[in-house]
């Protein structure tokens, strides 16, 4: 693809729905919908920073690096993300891909 297609791709938000799972409780399935991956992205993330702050109700500033991050989705009952393709369908995407583009996404943020 040609560097212009690229960015016209990567400007295009897609539609993406959060399925999870916090246990292995079908009773702690939930889902959330976003605008676009990043969107989703910044959701999990912040779901994450939610249970940091329950864990550490004290604690004024909570700092974590991505390892942790990766842990909590690794530990999660379930984790799914289906992203509208443009063609009327969505396509599921796991728990690894998750991972990269939540790397992706605070990398982005950090700059």
């Amino acid at each position: 693809p040609t560097l212009s297609s690229h960015k016209m791709a990567m400007a295009a938000p897609k539609h993406t729905i959060v399925l999870l799972q916090e246990t292995a409780s079908k009773s702690t399935r939930t889902f959330s919908d976003f605008e676009s991956v990043s969107d989703a992205m910044n959701g999990i993330c912040q779901l994450y920073e939610q249970r940091l702050k329950q864990m550490n109700p004290g604690v004024r500033n909570i700092t974590y690096d991505i390892t942790e991050l990766y842990r909590f989705i690794d530990e999660l009952g379930d984790l799914c993300c289906l992203v509208y393709n443009g063609a009327g369908a969505y396509e599921p995407h796991n728990k690894q891909w998750v991972k990269d583009r939540v790397f992706a996404h605070l990398k982005r943020m950090a700059q």
